[in-house]
């Protein structure tokens, strides 16, 4: 893989995790954009539908987004260095995958630490994995179109070294988990700066992030506007265009 040489990026700040109940009550005034495919996108993005390739039930063989996400990646993706490129992993989600990757996730927390009550196990897992919601007041991020998963490659598509790997539900997915560290090994300097270049990028084009994951930003959603200090989300939960949801839209 070729070596890159890094333009100097600023700290990923700390931030406090997000408080879901003050997320859940911020107002939505869905804007009506449509969700579009990012296999549309044109070089630097790449897309590689993470949860279908694993096999997870209901997943979709695509990255789908709002148009106004996806041109903001497009604008993040064409403001990396030359031999960079974005890599989306993930997108809009249906409910379905969401209720599957919470119940697993808490599962697998609480077949590992059998002592935690309920209520430290829900908050263990919604550190990384947000509650299935389709309340159109309150829906999980990734319902909305507006949440998005994001890495970096080289110009041949490789993921980069960011220090873990995509929904690894560790410490060191916390976005500044190396910007916390006294001291950091050669490798933990390139993945630091990887997160950096990305934060850099991504939150350039208005994206915020979600500090308990490095490749987690939001645009338009609930949590954009909570971490972004807006006053509303623009997005609401989202459908994708099938011809079953077109037919019900004409026969209504």
């Amino acid at each position: 893989m070729p070596r890159h040489t890094l333009p100097d990026s600023e700290a990923v700040p700390s931030q406090p995790f997000p408080g879901w109940e003050s997320v859940s009550r911020l107002p939505i005034r869905d804007n009506g954009e449509r969700l579009v495919p990012m296999s549309l996108a044109p070089p630097p993005i790449k897309v590689f539908p993470a949860y279908a390739r694993l096999g997870i039930p209901g997943a979709v063989p695509e990255c789908f987004v709002r148009e106004g996400v996806y041109r903001a990646l497009l604008a993040a993706a064409r403001a990396l260095p030359e031999g960079f490129g974005l890599a989306v992993l993930d997108g809009w989600r249906p409910w379905r995958v969401q209720q599957y990757l919470f119940d697993t996730l808490h599962e697998a927390i609480h077949l590992r630490h059998p002592e935690l009550g309920e209520e430290e196990l829900l908050e263990r897992t919604r550190e990384f994995v947000s509650l299935p919601s389709r309340d159109p007041a309150a829906p999980s991020p990734h319902l909305t179109g507006g949440a998005v998963d994001v890495t970096l490659c080289d110009a041949d598509g490789l993921p980069l070294d960011m220090g873990t790997l995509f929904d690894e539900a560790l410490p060191a997915s916390h976005s500044d988990h190396f910007e916390r560290l006294e001291t950091l090994s050669p490798a933990q300097r390139g993945a630091r700066d990887n997160r950096r270049l990305l934060y850099r990028v991504m939150t350039g084009q208005g994206f915020t992030n979600l500090p308990s994951e490095w490749w987690h930003y939001d645009l338009g959603d609930q949590l954009w506007a909570h971490y972004g200090g807006h006053a509303e989300a623009r997005y609401g939960p989202a459908e994708l265009d099938t011809i079953e949801n077109r037919w019900r839209r004409q026969l209504s």
